[in-house]
């Protein structure tokens, strides 16, 4: 997961630039397609652990070369988020402080002036050599046993205390007291007030509590079924067909191999095939992230075991691309990017529709070798 994240980081990098890594970090649903195409259980709550860690440890080395700085983690290693932060603003010129303020106030926000029931436990502050940033976090519930991961992006940070989340993953578990919501001012123009007038606030209070709550209706969010393994209905068929097709028909095949210049096997193209989506998607083609678990499978086993002859050719097919980039050879490069407007093209003409059972037993059977 090091290796592979590490790889389609640079690719995104090299195409699209720091930013846009920023920008498709703070996307739930590309954040859930990413964990999933690295061959982290689709819908687990450890994919935002597994994740952040395997992208902390492979960018580390590099990361004055890439110019993406990963702090903080899981528990202790959240604690450990303002010297690293220091660190990284002593070597780069950044303002230390500004940045220690800001990765404790987004977790003080996602923990406390957002009351949905979620304990912050997870903490990662991403920053940029442009001292652009982002912070990716997760809250556990105890009594439900849920988890709920928060993104923020400092791009679309207007106002810490008016919507400035780029998006908050969970299913809708009822009216909850939401602090930085930008219709929430009323109330925090109240808080202000409170001490100075307390038979007011009393007064009030006892008014709020005679009165039924209003529903709010959540739309738009990423809403993680129960079921642990993948079917049928978790998956867009016609994009999995595409993929699918492009994979195993001879014809589209051979046609995919000149795209990129390269002698793939059906099973690497059809993983390659999605981390390409990864990699170049727009945002639309993520919502339904279940469906690039068919890159790697899953350690546990859903939707197939990880076929680890296929994943380690993935990282070497991306690997050398990005090497040779670097010495001003960008076919091979291009090639992948080339690869990912193919697939989108046979979805779009041929509206292929994957046999959802078909290609699930197939994988199951030949995942080990």
């Amino acid at each position: 997961m090091t290796l592979l994240g590490t790889a389609i980081t640079e690719t995104v990098v090299h195409h699209y630039g720091r930013s846009a890594f920023l920008s498709r970090l703070s996307d739930p649903f590309w954040f859930q397609a990413l964990g999933a195409v690295m061959g982290m259980d689709w819908h687990s709550s450890g994919i935002t652990t597994s994740v952040m860690g395997a992208l902390k440890r492979g960018l580390a080395p590099r990361a004055a070369e890439i110019g993406i700085f990963i702090c903080g983690g899981r528990g202790r290693h959240s604690r450990q988020t303002p010297d690293e932060l220091l660190g990284i603003a002593n070597q780069r010129g950044f303002d230390g402080d500004a940045l220690v303020r800001t990765s404790r106030l987004t977790a003080r926000i996602d923990n406390n002036a957002i009351a949905d029931g979620f304990q912050i436990y997870l903490h990662n502050f991403i920053v940029t050599a442009e001292g652009e940033w982002a912070v990716v976090q997760q809250g556990l519930n105890d009594a439900t046993g849920l988890a709920r991961r928060y993104h923020w992006h400092s791009a679309t940070v207007r106002d810490f205390v008016a919507d400035p989340h780029s998006g908050i993953v969970g299913a809708h578990q009822g009216t909850i007291m939401n602090l930085v919501d930008a219709q929430a001012q009323p109330a925090r123009s109240a808080m202000l007030t409170m001490t100075a007038e307390p038979e007011r606030t009393l007064r009030d209070a006892a008014i709020v509590l005679a009165k039924p709550p209003k529903t709010v209706t959540a739309s738009g969010q990423l809403l993680m079924p129960f079921h642990h393994d993948v079917r049928k209905d978790d998956v867009d068929l016609t994009r999995l067909g595409a993929v699918l097709a492009v994979a195993n028909e001879q014809v589209l095949h051979d046609f995919a191999e000149l795209l990129l210049v390269e002698k793939l096997g059906p099973r690497t193209l059809q993983s390659l095939a999605l981390v390409a989506e990864v990699v170049h998607g727009a945002p639309s083609r993520f919502s339904d992230p279940a469906r690039y678990s068919f890159a790697h499978g899953g350690k546990d086993g859903h939707p197939f075991p990880v076929p680890l002859k296929t994943y380690d050719e993935s990282i070497t097919f991306l690997r050398t691309s990005l090497d040779r980039a670097k010495v001003g050879d960008t076919h091979k490069l291009d090639g992948f990017k080339r690869l990912d407007r193919f697939v989108r093209a046979v979805e779009a003409r041929l509206e292929p529709e994957a046999d959802f059972g078909a290609a699930l037993a197939h994988e199951r059977q030949i995942s080990r070798s």
